[in-house]
């Protein structure tokens, strides 16, 4: 099947093959410099997300792709779909404000409490020792979304095999491509 590109590959001398490692390490590079690049002008950690979970169907299903901002100068209403993370807890969580309390000293310090749109009550079962969820918790407000293009995400995490092999190939490519 790849018996033609590995003879490529053998008569490639050694100054192409470091040439062709060198793009795909570039490849590379700029990938993670626009996700560094829309987490800053999205003002967040993740500006792309996916949904994991049927918890706020209808409103988004498993394997959605989310695109999120944390606007710092706009609070949190009741209605908006968040995602935030518990200390401690490496996956966030998509779930609606269902309430938003202000604190006085500063008009954008507040708390909030969440549900998701599908489950029979709030989160604060979630919140390990928090009662409340504040804005640092937050990693931002969902702004758009694409369905089901993030099922992609969900089978390299539940096959590693997959991403592996995925990974694999695209290097090999890149490798063997003339360009």
């Amino acid at each position: 099947m790849f018996s033609d590109e590995l003879k490529a590959l053998q008569r490639m001398g050694l100054r192409q093959a470091l040439l062709q490692a060198l793009n795909f390490c570039n490849i590379i590079a700029s990938g993670l410099m626009m996700w560094k690049g829309l987490g800053l002008v999205t003002n967040t950690e993740s500006p792309i997300v996916v949904v994991l979970t049927g918890s706020m169907e209808p409103a988004f299903y498993r394997g959605d792709l989310l695109f999120l901002t944390n606007p710092v100068n706009e609070p949190y209403l009741v209605g908006d779909i968040t995602v935030y993370k518990i200390p401690g807890q490496e996956v966030p969580i998509v779930h609606r404000v269902i309430e938003s309390h202000f604190m006085a000293d500063a008009p954008l310090n507040q708390e909030i409490l969440t549900k998701g749109d599908n489950n029979p009550q709030d989160d604060i079962i979630l919140y390990k020792n928090l009662k409340w969820l504040e804005r640092q918790h937050v990693v931002g407000k969902v702004r758009g979304f694409l369905p089901y293009i993030g099922y992609v995400t969900i089978a390299m995490n539940d096959f590693p095999q997959l991403k592996y092999a995925l990974l694999g190939i695209m290097g090999l490519f890149a490798l063997i491509s003339r360009e």
